[in-house]
């Protein structure tokens, strides 16, 4: 494939997902009715971008981001039914540990030590992490099944944060901020979903907005590190 095929299949792509969250945005409003077609429509963007990064990175991928997209987009599905949030956390979180060790993974080493200011981040993150949670608790208690969501949302946040904290370890722009926008995302729901906060107006696109960007970034850091490593084994050659 020559460069102009490349840059023809990167146009593509990027219509493709543009298309796909336009899409979202026209046919989904988080007031509808559970059905099975919101769900569908709901799932339809992150299951365009396991599609992409699958047809960019191989059947590799299955096991690292095309898993967690395939995850999360179970999730997706979940969340449209109250009654299976647990099922849809549970999903999201299996979506984090494939990222995470995708995070760990050769193509993402930077060969060099994380500097103080990284691992300062690093400490940051995870009290923001142990602070969310101490103050999401006494609201949890609140809620229906709390004895079996306490701890499902305890592991959840440390999943998510050890996420993000491995994202940023990566060094690659992208996905840093593709962790970190999770983060976001995670956070403004949780405040509206157990009632920490007021409705928000338009706090649902927020949440969506910012879900839907951590993911699109996410896979992009992904394809991009397939190509920085394919482009350092052929300077090795050479």
């Amino acid at each position: 494939m020559d460069i102009l095929e490349t840059h023809a299949l990167d146009r593509r792509q990027r219509r493709n997902m543009l298309l796909s969250r336009s899409v979202y945005f026209y046919m989904w409003d988080p007031d509808f009715p559970a059905s099975i077609m919101s769900a569908g429509v709901k799932s339809a963007p992150t299951l365009l971008l396991a599609a992409i990064v699958l047809s960019w990175n191989g059947g590799q991928s299955v096991l690292g981001v095309v898993g967690g997209l395939l995850f999360s987009a179970v999730g997706d599905c979940c969340l449209i039914w109250p009654e299976l949030f647990l099922h849809g956390m549970a999903a999201f979180a299996v979506a984090h540990l494939l990222y995470s060790l995708t995070f760990l993974s050769s193509r993402y080493a930077t060969g060099s030590p994380s500097s103080s200011w990284t691992r300062f981040l690093y400490l940051i993150l995870f009290l923001v992490g142990t602070c969310l949670y101490i103050y999401l608790y006494p609201f949890l208690q609140k809620v229906p099944n709390s004895d079996l969501l306490i701890p499902a949302v305890g592991a959840y946040i440390f999943l998510i944060t050890l996420m993000a904290v491995l994202a940023i370890r990566t060094r690659n722009t992208t996905t840093l901020l593709g962790g970190l926008f999770f983060l976001v995302s995670d956070t403004s729901l949780a405040l509206q979903l157990f009632k920490v906060i007021a409705p928000v107006k338009q706090g649902s696109t927020v949440v969506m907005v910012t879900y839907y960007l951590a993911q699109l970034l996410i896979a992009v850091g992904d394809v991009k590190a397939v190509e920085n490593k394919d482009d350092f084994a052929k300077w090795k050659r050479s």
